[in-house]
């Protein structure tokens, strides 16, 4: 048997208990046999002592197999219970040690695998981000000549078509845009290092204000519900401002026939909601409509679907949860993101 081999370690940790075992059932018989009178004792006696004995040895060999194997398998619990404590973004390598020699080539290999898969995901990843990137130039330039184009008087049908490009172009700028925040809310590119503490209800009185006369075009009236002591919470600011305009964008965009939009603030826990009394998501799009580029057949808007995509992916990066609310339990739709308080530097990740 190998050194470190899962048999090796059985064998020394069961071996002495079961010499033991032995040398009393030995002792037990002697003192049986050679220093008690079989005279005084009935068959039926002798027969259930040994009965008992046999019972008793048995238990105890029992006991002592069952702990030299719990103890053996210990670093094999450990390693399913680090696996099965994983988030779906950690590919790490596993702690291969104290792991038996049958078991630690399997754990290498997977290891191997791991890093492979990661890397691969970084590479896809690098790859999405420097493509919106390298698109958003020449789209903005685009944009640019259209715009001096249509301030020029220009036939109908050219006037048109200018506009038809123009309302394109800036839908691809937009989706651009949210692969970015996407790339950059990606929980491997550690965005908690750049954390700053933050007042919650000062920073969404602030940046909702953006939002007032898009809305007011639109007769949709946004209301600010917050504690009037601070609530802080540490946070990129530029991804929770994405986090904040996708809901908010969401709310005016699908919230067809809504005339209000909420936005609450909680205190304990830290958290942030964005309601309205639209006319909800529908129950079998409400369990997908966090997935990117899902986008229901009932929506009549145009729209990319990466709106709740990354308001999830931002969350995972704050290491907050997450909840939607819709009819019937809500009258219109409600997205809250709960945080987990002002806790810089504690590497939070939110488990599935």
């Amino acid at each position: 048997m190998p050194p470190g081999s899962l048999a090796r370690r059985l064998v020394l940790r069961l071996f002495p208990a079961v010499v033991v075992l032995v040398l009393l059932d030995i002792s037990a018989t002697w003192v049986m046999t050679r220093k008690m009178s079989l005279e005084a004792w009935l068959l039926q006696d002798i027969f259930w002592t040994m009965v008992i004995s046999q019972v008793a040895l048995v238990s105890v060999f029992a006991w002592v197999l069952i702990s030299g194997v719990r103890s053996g398998l210990a670093s094999i619990n450990r390693l399913s219970q680090e696996i099965n404590q994983r988030s779906i973004e950690d590919l790490q390598p596993l702690d291969a040690g104290g792991l038996p020699s049958e078991v630690a080539p399997m754990v290498a290999h997977f290891n191997d695998l791991l890093l492979r898969l990661d890397d691969s995901m970084q590479a896809q990843r690098r790859f999405i981000g420097h493509a919106a990137h390298q698109l958003r130039t020449p789209l903005t330039g685009l944009k640019l000549e259209l715009e001096l184009m249509l301030t020029r008087n220009l036939p109908d049908d050219v006037r048109e078509r200018a506009e038809r490009i123009k309302l394109v172009t800036d839908r691809m700028i937009r989706l651009g845009q949210q692969l970015l925040v996407l790339a950059r809310a990606d929980s491997s590119t550690r965005p908690q290092d750049s954390f700053v503490r933050t007042d919650l209800c000062e920073w969404v009185r602030v940046s909702a204000a953006e939002w007032i006369p898009l809305a007011r075009r639109k007769q949709i009236e946004v209301n600010l519900f917050a504690p009037e002591t601070p609530v802080w919470v540490d946070v990129d600011s530029i991804l929770l401002e994405e986090l904040l305009s996708n809901l908010i964008d969401n709310a005016l965009r699908y919230g067809t026939g809504a005339t209000e939009i909420n936005l609450k603030v909680g205190a304990n826990p830290p958290s942030l909601s964005v309601e309205d009394n639209g006319p909800g998501i529908a129950q079998d799009d409400a369990a997908r409509v966090f997935e990117a580029f899902y986008r229901s057949s009932r929506v009549g808007v145009e729209g990319s679907g990466l709106g709740l995509a990354i308001v999830r992916e931002i969350a995972r990066a704050h290491g907050a949860w997450w909840s939607l609310n819709s009819q019937p339990d809500f009258p219109g739709t409600r997205v809250t993101v709960v945080f987990p308080g002002p806790r810089i530097g504690a590497k939070l990740k939110r488990q599935e």
